[in-house]
């Protein structure tokens, strides 16, 4: 969890920005679809919206430096609490029954990214280290696995900038894209669109981001729960995956001087708070006196703002995405690294595409 000086004004400052974005952009997106474009209920996500206004504000208006801890604190632990209490959406099984479903195609799209990745990087001329940051930022977990894996190879600090800002700029581009295109491919099995996002877009608040999307335009909220789980599988895959990133392209520098990784540093830890959340689903749903004092009505209301005081906080969370991208870090890497970030995004995504066109009606009828 980040640290945080609760006396700073400035980190106030962020969140205050960052919760008063999402109020504007959830009224924003209600009055888009209901006023002006006459639906009787918005098709426009409230999350698009609060992207969008939070980079016209980054980068048309001076943000205070300052305010950035506030901003961050929103990006990250905000967004992990959001995911920690969407676990409430799933029983225990539910959950279980999509980590098994998503298991095989991470696993290959992983493959893909680590593997095809070192070579597009060998052949533009990039270093070893640089190719290893931006495969397994694309293909694991974006900025958390970059960050994580830096040390490992030593790479250096313009390295994982540069690595940051290209799984940045194709995640979210992939954010507003995909949703459009597993709908038009998936049309009729959310379920499969929900594991396309889940493994295919980068960051974890990317992918929160399109699954919410998803269910907001098309009602399918399934589609979110199951991108949910199967970034999280991606997430935890990082333990085995960050010693082979510093086998693979730690090379050319050798291996950090204590040779160790700080496993509790790259321990997603608020995968534990979502099968927690999905175990008090599972428990509550068992008797028709949930916990021996609920009445069935009350635990449902339970449930639902529970359910609703995530979305928000992952809206929050969003906005703070948008207020955190700025348009010149992202122009100023270079070509290279550009092309590798953009073809490591197309493999990876394609990779997943094809092997759910394939495989993944069947696995979903044996599994679900």
């Amino acid at each position: 969890m980040q640290r945080v000086d609760l006396k700073l004004p400035g980190w106030w400052a962020g969140i205050g920005l960052a919760v008063l974005v999402s109020i504007v952009a959830n009224y924003g997106a209600e009055w888009l679809g209901v006023d002006v474009l006459s639906f009787e209920s918005s098709p426009i996500s409230a999350i698009m919206v609060a992207i969008i206004i939070g980079m016209l504000i980054r980068n048309t208006l001076p943000v205070p430096q300052s305010w950035q801890t506030g901003l961050s604190f929103c990006a990250t632990n905000i967004l992990r609490l959001g995911i920690i209490l969407l676990g409430i959406r799933l029983s225990l099984t539910g959950a279980g029954q999509f980590a098994l479903l998503a298991l095989p195609f991470v696993v290959c799209a992983i493959a893909v990214g680590l593997i095809a990745v070192g070579i597009l990087g060998k052949t533009l001329g990039l270093s070893r280290q640089l190719a290893g940051l931006i495969a397994i930022g694309t293909s694991i977990c974006g900025c958390t696995a970059i960050v994580a894996a830096a040390p490992l190879i030593k790479a250096h600090e313009a390295e994982v900038s540069y690595a940051v800002a290209c799984v940045a700029v194709f995640g979210i581009i992939a954010m507003f894209f995909y949703p459009l295109l597993a709908h038009t491919f998936f049309t009729t099995q959310p379920e499969l669109a929900g594991l396309f996002l889940g493994t295919s877009i980068h960051d974890t608040s990317q992918v929160a981001g399109a699954g919410m999307m998803y269910e907001a335009q098309y009602n399918a909220p399934v589609a979110l729960d199951i991108a949910t789980v199967t970034k999280l599988v991606r997430n935890l895959c990082m333990i085995a995956v960050i010693p082979l990133i510093g086998v693979l392209y730690g090379s050319e520098r050798g291996a950090n001087e204590s040779g160790r990784i700080n496993w509790l540093a790259i321990f997603p830890w608020f995968i534990i708070g979502f099968a927690l959340m999905a175990t008090l689903r599972s428990v509550g749903d068992m008797s028709d006196t949930p916990f021996g004092v609920l009445d069935p009505s009350d635990w449902h209301r339970i449930v639902g703002y529970i359910q609703h005081a995530a979305e928000y906080c992952l809206l929050v969370a969003m906005s703070a995405v948008g207020l955190t991208t700025v348009f010149a870090v992202i122009i100023g890497i270079g070509m290279r690294p550009f092309v590798l970030g953009l073809l490591a995004a197309l493999l990876v995504g394609g990779a997943s595409f094809t092997l759910i066109i394939l495989f993944g009606e069947t696995l979903l009828n044996a599994l679900v």
